[in-house]
């Protein structure tokens, strides 16, 4: 049977969040949502960690937002404004470079263009929940002023913080600097040239897990370790908690502020860690633009038009005075694209446009098997992470789960593209079962570290 953590649970407080108040206010009346829409109850232990009771999943994401909520409203806020591009309107100009790409990823629009189509009602279930339960303790709470400017939250909110923050595991963030240093950083491969790359960045230490099968244990059973090393504070720092619905869901484990699901833990027959690899997982390209229109340039031998905007950025100046500017972003067939006085620069990442990294952590919570966890794997959409995995069953499991893109082998991806030819256009991924993993090696054991 999987060796599981039983926290010995001295109920400190109870607390039924059940919508079943009714408030004068009409700002509570529009955040709080209607008698009897969600049934959940949180229970927290010796050491405060919660235990959400609800009727649904969806009931169990309602708890969630408010029991985390209580515990550090503030810090889920920053994620949430994050997520809207609103961080330099009370940080300063400090964090304009980061909603500006907010808006040159485009994340609230593809958000807002896919949220009823690729997720399926159980997931969008879950991010509507959660909002209105950050949107319930906000109402109860008007003291506290983090949320002032954002309120009402809403699944698309929630939806949106993953597809900022997902791709910036793998180094998203760091490519996009690079286009505005003062010169262009590398050279555009040629056709033909040389694939092989040397590993400069020396190796990071961090995050660490292992699984041990029955094989190797003392006792027959199985046990799995896992270690993340995240910051102590902030919208990237774990938060413990432990879920369970009527509907099945019953895990424990971490997750993030603004979050609705465990995104590191165990349900009762299965678990799984994660560590950051280090996969090549987007690209730069140099775009040709025509010489008589700045907005257009040469793909397979043909002009085409760039699609130009302007994102604009509200910066707090001093005290409450605020400053809006417009910054222009571009898109090319390649994806977001900036212009620069050294040239034209398209970025394309393993990921992009993709909403569902939410759902992929729901149905890997949801799996009661190997089988289902690994379909759940085959959805795709998180680019990232290096997976431990053990069940109940005795399986040991690792992944080194990334969205690999198939790319023309032509080229040398370790340096700048050719932005002018579909033949650097890729549009597929390596498949599941082609990347590099290990399931119930002889040894009994299994071990991955950041590095």
């Amino acid at each position: 049977m999987f060796k599981k953590i039983v926290m010995g649970v001295v109920v400190a407080s109870v607390l039924v969040v059940a919508a079943v108040w009714t408030a004068s206010c009409a700002t509570r009346d529009t955040l709080i949502p209607p008698p009897g829409t969600y049934d959940v109850r949180i229970l927290r232990d010796t050491w405060g960690v919660p235990h959400i009771f609800g009727k649904t999943d969806a009931d169990c994401a309602y708890g969630l937002a408010y029991a985390h909520a209580e515990d550090d409203y503030a810090t889920i806020i920053e994620a949430l404004r994050g997520a809207r591009g609103k961080m330099a309107a009370v940080k300063g100009k400090d964090l304009a470079p980061q909603d500006f790409a907010v808006g040159l990823l485009r994340v609230r629009e593809i958000v807002a263009e896919k949220y009823q189509t690729d997720l399926s009602p159980e997931a969008r279930a879950l991010c509507d929940a959660y909002a209105a339960g950050l949107n319930h303790y906000a109402a109860l709470h008007p003291k506290e002023k983090d949320g002032r400017g954002l309120l009402p939250f809403t699944g698309q909110d929630v939806v949106a913080g993953f597809v900022l923050k997902a791709p910036m595991f793998f180094g998203l963030d760091s490519k996009v600097k690079e286009l505005f240093g003062e010169e262009r950083r590398r050279p555009v491969s040629e056709k033909n040239t040389s694939t092989a790359s040397v590993l400069t960045n020396g190796l990071p230490i961090g995050s660490n897990a292992f699984a041990v099968s029955p094989l190797r244990s003392s006792d027959g059973q199985t046990f799995l370790n896992i270690n993340s090393h995240q910051p102590w504070e902030g919208v990237v720092a774990w938060y413990e908690a432990h879920l369970h619905s009527e509907q099945g869901l019953d895990i424990v484990g971490g997750t993030f502020p603004g979050a609705p699901v465990i995104l590191v833990g165990h349900n009762r027959h299965l678990g799984w860690a994660h560590t950051v690899n280090n996969a090549d997982l987007a690209d730069i390209y140099v775009l040709d633009i025509n010489p008589d229109n700045p907005n257009q340039y040469k793909f397979d031998g043909q002009w085409r038009d760039l699609e130009v905007r302007k994102v604009p950025i509200t910066v707090k100046i001093w005290g409450p005075i605020r400053w809006t500017v417009k910054r222009e972003a571009l898109w090319s067939v390649y994806g977001p694209t900036v212009r620069q006085p050294h040239g034209t620069y398209s970025i394309r990442y393993s990921s992009q446009g993709d909403i569902r990294q939410v759902e992929q952590w729901y149905r890997m919570g949801k799996s009661t098997n190997l089988e289902e966890w690994q379909a759940a794997m085959r959805m795709g959409s998180i680019g990232s992470f290096n997976c431990v995995y053990a069940d109940e069953k005795g399986n040991i499991y690792y992944l080194f789960n990334a969205l690999l893109p198939l790319r023309n082998e032509a080229y040398d991806w370790e340096q700048y593209l050719p932005g002018n030819t579909s033949e650097t256009l890729w549009t597929q991924y390596a498949p599941l079962d082609k990347l590099p993993q290990v399931l119930n090696p002889p040894s009994g054991f299994i071990q991955s570290c950041n590095s």
